[in-house]
């Protein structure tokens, strides 16, 4: 059996030096919680979602082990503005398998993109943003993934190591549920460096400089033996561009 290796943590007062620094972070789930301003159980409840998300239907590789949700919103400051629902667009640069092509995803539920611990998550991202590149519009994209082993293996990166295409990229790890394997890589794009570490604590959170890293997911496979075991890996991906959308033109202000 492999080895896991836990994530190398890094205290929230020490984030943006160690962003500027490494192009990379990890927060506790107690952290995010100081840092987004909201508490474990507002934090919690958002975690319902991820038991009901549609199924995938763009998936090129044939699989059928990835569920999901997509919003998109514009946050300036404390102000969080959501838009009206919009296709997820990348260019094949960044994302091989299924780049060039528009999806349009099933839409977050209204419930949560409204819940104050869901805003002060987008407005604790942004933040961030601002203290990497400076104050202006943050163009953010929220994905909800459940990958799932139904098949006997799942993918959370079937497209391999990338980068986004953006400035920020947050992959908060929601839950784990009788899987082994999702280990996340993550690479010095200008460099030899690395490192690997599995998140298993709900709450904890990777945050990658995203022009400078380029990370990927090891695939997931059922931990359990029993018959009719289905295990599962829940993430939520938040993504902070400057600019615009892809595949939009910009928009000043939003």
């Amino acid at each position: 059996m492999s080895a896991s290796f836990a994530p190398p943590y890094t205290p929230l007062d020490h984030l943006v030096p160690q962003m500027q620094e490494r192009g990379c972070a990890v927060l506790t789930p107690q952290d995010v919680g100081r840092w987004s301003g909201a508490d474990a159980a507002s934090l919690d409840a958002l975690r319902a979602d991820w038991a009901d998300l549609p199924p995938d239907e763009y998936l090129r590789d044939g699989g059928r082990y990835r569920n999901r949700r997509h919003a998109c919103f514009v946050v300036e400051g404390d102000a969080v503005q959501p838009v009206p629902h919009r296709a997820h667009w990348q260019p094949v640069e960044y994302n091989a398998l299924h780049g060039g092509m528009e999806r349009w995803f099933a839409p977050m539920l209204p419930q949560t993109t409204g819940a104050p611990a869901w805003q002060g998550v987008l407005r604790a991202l942004s933040g961030l943003a601002t203290a990497l590149r400076g104050p202006q519009p943050w163009f953010v994209e929220a994905h909800q993934f459940r990958i799932d082993t139904a098949g006997g293996i799942g993918r959370p990166t079937p497209e391999g190591a990338h980068r986004d295409g953006v400035d920020l990229v947050a992959v908060f790890l929601i839950d784990r549920f009788q899987v082994k394997g999702g280990e996340t890589r993550v690479f010095d794009a200008a460099g030899p460096g690395g490192q690997r570490f599995t998140l298993a604590e709900p709450w904890s959170v990777l945050l990658l400089d995203d022009p400078r890293m380029i990370h990927e997911t090891t695939p997931i496979q059922p931990l359990g033996e029993a018959a009719g075991q289905q295990g599962h890996r829940d993430t939520l991906v938040v993504t902070c561009r400057a600019g615009g959308f892809q595949g939009s033109p910009q928009v000043a202000g939003g």
